[in-house]
């Protein structure tokens, strides 16, 4: 029998309560003014930041904030979903001014590098959130920056009031309708002319990311190119292997096409989950003997090469077996 540890605490803070303040709507996106219950001022944070969201339904999403600047209130921007797992619905078909949130405590894992000779910020359509955050900050700090916004249609530019006819307008470049050989072909040419050590930055669609990301390290270097993103990640050609509870000694199969998270509540585990899709860690397990394949948006690069938990809900493993403190 494997020694019992004690379960990690979800990094979820102090909650705070908020409400609606306006909303504005255009374009499939709905723009969401937050303010505390009590008039008080919300915690300060750093361009890049998302907060966990508590919906009337229970659920929890994560959105990035995408302020002017910290400030007694918050910014979200929600994109209307058609395939949505509730979230974005809940927002765009119930939600209304006056609405009651709950908060976690802004979180960051896309912060911007305190100096850099140049700073290259991208957006893909709702990828424009934590973009728009970063600019401002940028712009505050009277660094040297360019903001490139790739959209589907003209129609589909969000904070296009902001983008094109405020202070950000000098900074700013629009791309609609590009082919994905025309955006390849932007992205090069816009990388390329910038020096070495310039940051970059990026969020949006999964494919614009690689392309940026691509793009960037072959003219800029690894590790120049910073990603955000919210959804799951895919793992090509998963591999079948096993769950061993290590408090029951019960063994549960998990197939390649079926999550660990989905296995472990199927076989009647009491899992705390949220997101289910790597980005909060409410799901967090520990996991005392194997080793994970991480898969989440969550964990530390530190808390990932200890190899003493996983997200089931997204990760996977790389050896047979996973014995998971259960």
């Amino acid at each position: 029998m494997w020694p019992r540890r004690r379960r990690p605490l979800v990094r979820w803070g102090e909650r705070m309560e908020v409400i609606i303040q306006s909303l504005r709507d255009g374009g499939g996106v709905r723009v969401l003014e937050l303010v505390a219950v009590d008039g008080s001022p919300l915690p300060t944070y750093e361009a890049g930041a998302h907060v966990d969201v508590t919906l009337g339904t229970g659920l929890v999403r994560q959105y990035s904030l995408c302020c002017r600047e910290p400030s007694r209130g918050y910014r979200l921007a929600v994109k209307r979903e058609p395939q949505s797992r509730g979230g974005s619905a809940w927002l765009h078909e119930v939600a209304a001014v006056g609405t009651r949130l709950t908060l976690g405590q802004p979180r960051n894992a896309f912060a911007l590098a305190p100096s850099a000779p140049y700073y290259l910020l991208f957006a893909g359509g709702i990828g424009i959130t934590p973009i728009l955050s970063m600019a401002y900050a940028l712009l505050r700090r009277g660094a040297s920056f360019r903001l490139a916004c790739y959209v589907r249609d003209a129609g589909s530019v969000a904070f296009a009031d902001e983008l094109l006819d405020g202070p950000l307008a000098p900074h700013v470049d629009v791309h609609a309708g590009l082919s994905a050989a025309d955006v390849a072909a932007s992205l090069a040419s816009e990388i390329g002319a910038q020096p070495r050590g310039t940051q970059a930055y990026v969020c949006g669609p999964a494919p614009f990311m690689a392309a940026v990301a691509a793009a960037g390290e072959a003219h800029l270097g690894a590790g120049a190119v910073h990603q955000e993103s919210f959804a799951p990640a895919t793992v090509e050609g998963a591999a079948a292997f096993t769950i061993k509870l290590a408090r029951s000694q019960r063994e549960l199969p998990v197939p390649s096409d079926r999550s660990a998270l989905a296995c472990l509540q199927e076989a009647g585990i009491d899992i705390d989950c949220s997101c289910e899709v790597g980005v909060c860690g409410t799901c967090r397990t520990t996991v005392l003997d194997g080793v994970p394949d991480h898969q989440d948006s969550f964990l530390s690069p530190s808390e990932r090469e200890a190899n003493d938990c996983f997200m089931p809900c997204v990760s996977r493993a790389r050896t047979a077996v996973l014995v998971l403190d259960l």
